[in-house]
């Protein structure tokens, strides 16, 4: 069993009168049953202890950090005990997930000191301060270098820079509402955390999408991780000084943004799902576009990789560049393609099967894994493969799509105090979405353990196989979302 992620609850108002926690775990073997294990531990809220997993269970370590930060309860053993979520000047005592903490009032700033950090000392070591603002356009985060010339000794990473506090503001919403601030965490992974948010809401109400919705929606989501894939081959060519594969890479991404403008009224494929199925239908002149706009895709892929691997240069920047090996990415729960490219077979569409997967007929799929990998020229090759594959599943899709209904209604209001978790392959890798109701049927707390919280760690570990001016290359091969992050 594998972490799958940690979701604290404030309970102090029910009779029980206490905090709890809930780690839950899935499977690890490919293929295996769909299903969650939830350990569930009731923490006193008098005493918010918790023994730490983190030296057993190397996943647990930012959950561990998040659950003190925002709920106060405390991993007792924790090897690294500093702040993750609340930056400095946050004030002692002030847990923002807590039920009797007022999310609309601004908390005051304390006095604070330099945020710890290693120090390493030596003949030769410096320390190289990147961030939290940079060059391009990405959003804020801070990576400290200890190295020794170009070498990489450590890596210090820290975000949540823009943490907006999501999850809090679902709180008491009706779940039509949440639903549109699930939508919106990310920008580019808008279909999947709608998705995500949608079959656990579904779950609740005991109700499933009709099979044209279902298919629609899986049509949705590789279209998403279809553009997301070209565009961060295009991002690797980037980081590797080819210019060539930078332009050609934003070309095939702009196209297909555009289809998705004529799909769905927006470059993000925002408001196509919604709960209960889908709301805009996919017409004969949609469809057509769409077989033309991927046969051109697919041509401009291949041709695009067959540049890259005829260019010495950039194939040296990228073989034995930023590996993870593979035990690290097990212990880490890393997901999506780092994973995959460090040879871990496990996709969510599989292994907890969602939208057309989860039919009585679903696709065969076929997960791309690099045993012997782990580089970034691993994590390359893995994105162009399922970008191939996500051409040939829409395919798949379409000529299976039949009349009938668009969505299922919900019932109102939704039952109470139940649970729905879901697991959606996004472009970054598996999402875990935890949503529980209260007695109202509206949002009592809702988590979500995007596939980036996950990796993110394994950005650091991964840096120290590489030298100082190679980390852009390492970091555009994970390209991860602070979005997603700084929910």
């Amino acid at each position: 069993m594998a972490l799958a992620t940690v979701v604290a609850t404030d309970e102090t108002a029910t009779p029980d009168g206490d905090l709890k926690v809930r780690y839950v775990f899935e499977p690890t073997a490919p293929g295996g049953p769909d299903r969650f294990v939830t350990l569930l531990v009731s923490v006193d809220a008098a005493r918010p202890e918790v023994p730490s997993l983190t030296t057993a269970v190397p996943a647990a370590n930012w959950h561990e950090r998040e659950m003190r930060d925002l709920f106060g309860i405390v991993p007792v053993g924790h090897p690294d005990p500093r702040p993750l979520v609340v930056h400095d000047g946050w004030p002692q005592g002030v847990f923002p997930l807590r039920k009797a903490f007022d999310g609309s009032r601004r908390v005051p700033v304390e006095p604070a000191d330099e945020f710890p950090h290693l120090v390493a000392e030596g003949e030769g070591v410096f320390e190289i301060p990147v961030g939290p603002i940079h060059a391009g356009i990405i959003e804020p985060g801070h990576f400290r270098f200890t190295s020794v010339g170009e070498t990489v000794l450590h890596l210090d990473a820290r975000l949540f820079y823009t943490h907006r506090g999501l999850e809090k503001r679902m709180e008491g919403l009706s779940p039509l509402d949440a639903f549109y601030v699930a939508e919106r965490i990310c920008g580019v992974c808008s279909v999947a955390h709608g998705l995500g948010y949608c079959e656990a809401l579904e779950q609740i109400a005991g109700v499933g999408a009709p099979p044209r919705a279902r298919l629609i929606r899986s049509i949705a989501l590789e279209l998403e991780r279809l553009y997301n894939h070209v565009g961060d081959v295009g991002n690797m060519c980037a980081g590797a000084a080819f210019h060539y594969g930078t332009a050609t890479g934003a070309r095939l991404k702009e196209r297909l943004q555009q289809l998705n403008e004529r799909l769905a009224g927006n470059r993000f494929l925002r408001g196509l799902v919604v709960p209960g199925g889908v709301l805009l239908d996919l017409s004969d002149d949609l469809l057509r576009s769409l077989a033309v706009t991927l046969q051109d895709t697919l041509s401009g892929l291949d041709s695009l990789m067959g540049h890259i691997e005829a260019n010495p240069s950039v194939v040296d920047r990228l073989d034995d560049t930023g590996i993870l090996q593979h035990q690290a990415a097990v212990d880490l729960a890393v997901a999506g393609v780092a994973a995959r490219a460090s040879g871990v077979d496990r996709d969510a569409r599989r292994d907890h099967p969602h939208g057309a997967f989860a039919g009585p007929e679903p696709p065969e799929l076929h997960v791309v894994t690099i045993p012997d990998g782990g580089d970034a020229m691993s994590r390359m090759t893995v994105r162009a493969l399922e970008a191939r594959e996500s051409i040939r599943l829409v395919g798949e899709f379409v000529r299976r799509l039949e009349p009938g209904p668009l969505q299922v209604t919900l019932p109102e209001p939704l039952p109470g105090g139940r649970i729905g978790i879901s697991a959606i392959e996004s472009p970054r890798g598996e999402a875990v979405h935890w949503l529980r109701t209260d007695p109202r049927g509206r949002v009592e707390r809702y988590h979500l353990r995007s596939p980036s919280y996950h990796n993110w760690p394994a950005v650091a570990l991964a840096a120290e196989t590489a030298i100082v001016p190679d980390f852009p290359l390492v970091n555009k091969s994970f390209e991860l979302c602070y979005s997603c992050t700084d929910r």
